[in-house]
This record gives C-alpha cells, sequence and structure tokens, in this order.
C-alpha cells in the first residue's frame, strides 16, 4: 500500500478502535449500574440501563459499517486484517454484553427487594469480579499486551466459581423457603448473566491474543508461548 493508503488504514483503524473502547466503557458502566440496582433495589436505575444498551447497539452499527468499509476500500492482510478481525468479533461481544446487562435490569423491576440478602451481595460481588475482568480484556486490547489477555483468560475460573458459589446459596435458601423461590429465581438468572459476560470478556482477551500473535490462543500455545518466555 502507499504511504497515503497506509495513512488513512491506521487512521479509520484508530477510529475504530476507539468506537470499541467506547462501547466497552458503556458496558463496564452497565455492569456497574445493574448490580447497584439490584443492591439498592433502584428500580429506575434499572431503567436506565436498559434504556442505555440502545446506544451499545448503535455503536456497533457503526463499528460493522467501519470494518465492512475498511476490508472493502483498503484490502488489509497478515497483521492488519487480523486487527480488522479481531474488531468485529470485539464489537459482537461487547454488544453481547449491553444485552446480559440490559437483561439483568430487566430481572431487577421483577424483584420485591425482601430477596435474600446474602445472595443480593454474592451478585454484587461477583459483578465487581466480572467488571474488573472486562475492564483487564479491554485494557490489553488498548495495549495490545499479550500476557495481559492470558491474566484475563486465568480469572474465567474465578467467576465460574463465583456463580456455583452463588447458585448453590440461593438454591439453599429456596429450598428452606419455598415462598421465596420466584423472586429468588431472578437471582440465580441474573448470575447465569453475569457468568456468561465473563465469557464474551474472555472471547475478547482471546481476539487480542490472536491480532496480536497469529494463533488460536490455546492451552497449548499459550502453555508454549510462556515456556518461550522463561527459557
Amino acid at each position: 500500500m502507499s504511504e497515503h493508503i497506509v495513512t488513512a488504514f491506521t487512521d479509520e483503524l484508530e477510529h475504530l478502535s476507539a468506537n470499541l473502547l467506547r462501547m466497552g466503557g458503556l458496558a463496564e458502566s452497565m455492569i456497574t449500574d445493574a448490580s447497584r440496582a439490584v443492591t439498592t433495589f433502584d428500580l429506575e436505575l434499572a431503567r436506565e440501563v436498559i434504556k442505555r444498551d440502545k446506544a451499545i447497539d448503535e455503536l456497533e452499527a457503526e463499528a460493522e459499517q467501519a470494518i465492512i468499509r475498511l476490508i472493502a476500500l483498503r484490502h488489509p492482510m497478515a497483521s492488519d486484517l487480523r486487527a480488522v478481525l479481531g474488531a468485529m468479533k470485539l464489537a459482537g461481544d461487547i454488544e453481547r454484553i449491553g444485552d446480559l446487562c440490559k437483561n439483568i435490569a430487566k430481572r431487577c423491576l421483577e424483584l420485591t427487594g425482601d430477596e435474600n440478602r446474602a445472595a443480593v451481595k454474592g451478585i454484587e460481588r461477583m459483578a465487581k469480579a466480572v467488571s474488573h475482568q472486562l475492564q483487564i480484556a479491554l485494557d490489553c486490547y488498548l495495549r495490545q499486551d499479550v500476557d495481559a489477555a492470558i491474566n484475563v483468560l486465568d480469572l474465567d475460573d474465578d467467576i465460574d466459581d463465583h456463580y456455583m458459589s452463588l447458585f448453590r446459596e440461593t438454591l439453599t435458601y429456596m429450598m428452606e423457603d419455598p415462598r421465596q423461590i420466584g423472586s429468588n429465581t431472578h437471582l440465580i438468572f441474573m448470575a447465569k448473566n453475569l457468568e456468561r459476560i465473563g465469557d464474551h470478556a474472555t472471547n475478547i482477551a482471546k481476539a487480542v491474543y490472536y491480532m496480536v500473535t497469529g494463533e488460536a490462543a490455546t492451552a497449548e500455545n499459550i502453555q508454549a508461548r510462556q515456556g518461550t518466555r522463561e527459557s
């Protein structure tokens, strides 16, 4: 590509990346506010989170158009192509995170305010862990940091442990007090939504790993990379 075309491609890719990070920032705020709505029984905040999902959808549509334009006009190759394909993956994962946050907020509207407080606190703790995982994933995209991406993958087991602990605790509470089955079922689904958000943060980290190394983020590839660094 000529210098002019290279510069244009770089500028367009940077603009696309900035939009993806804006999407990610919105998604982070939705996780935090959806959790706060649950823990404080703030139904108005829950409704605001639901409305906020539209902004993420609009940014995803904008990102899709930018990606199509980059591929059609710039014909990227090698690492440039990986950067564009990775951006496409990120846009989809962040949009899905927004949907999951919206689902949590919608379920908040179905709560009575009398749910098991221990389980509600569990939602709060899990949301903080998931938000932290997403923050690191977005940061490793910004810095193209493979080692940080690997750290995000390692955090996924912790998120899964949070989910299983909260699931067992809430199920036990429901068995002890069947009158609370309906409302506490919503808490279990919220926890599952948070666990799925963790999966999407993991997907972002895997996309970054591929963008930088050109390899899939398999256990074998990661172990080989870590072994090379240590030797």
